[in-house]
């Protein structure tokens, strides 16, 4: 069964009905453009850091900065791909530059980056870090990326 696409309102009462019932909520966040086996990966192994799953997508005009011509898929295409992935709970679209807003409005109990991070470079530690979540490095190495897969494609 696919993910739920959620608004930030349908969202928060979500992740709070699932609190109620003890569930652990993790967190991970990406453009997620051209979907490949790195971020399959990645949100695997962020699904099994806890009972929950959100993933936030780049809103458009906060994907537009990954250089000229992107997204290629539009943000309503990328949440629907990314909640068709085992493991995810629910989707939302963030319009700002960073996640931290999110993160302070949800609380989850683990926000997941990828491999290209340590705990120590994730932009957003010290957000985590103030409500007593924690950080979790997923994912398998970063051999895998869009840029990459668009340069092979255009070549």
């Amino acid at each position: 069964m696919p993910a739920e696409i959620l608004s930030r309102e349908r969202l928060l009462l979500a992740v709070a009905s699932d609190r109620e019932q003890g569930r652990t909520i993790a967190f991970a966040n990406g453009c997620f453009d051209l979907l490949h086996v790195g971020h399959v990966r990645y949100l695997q192994a962020a699904a099994a850091e806890a009972d929950r799953l959100v993933v936030a997508i780049n809103a458009d005009v906060t994907a537009s900065t990954k250089g000229p011509g992107r997204p290629i898929l539009n943000e309503h295409v990328r949440a629907e791909l990314v909640a068709s992935l085992r493991g995810v709970a629910y989707v939302t679209v963030f319009p700002e530059p960073t996640v931290t807003e999110l993160l302070l409005l949800l609380r989850p109990d683990v926000h997941c980056k990828g491999t290209d991070y340590t705990v120590d470079t994730v932009p957003e530690r010290e957000t985590v870090r103030s409500y007593g979540g924690r950080i979790a490095i997923v994912g398998d190495p970063k051999d895998h990326s869009t840029r990459d897969l668009l340069a092979r494609i255009r070549a």
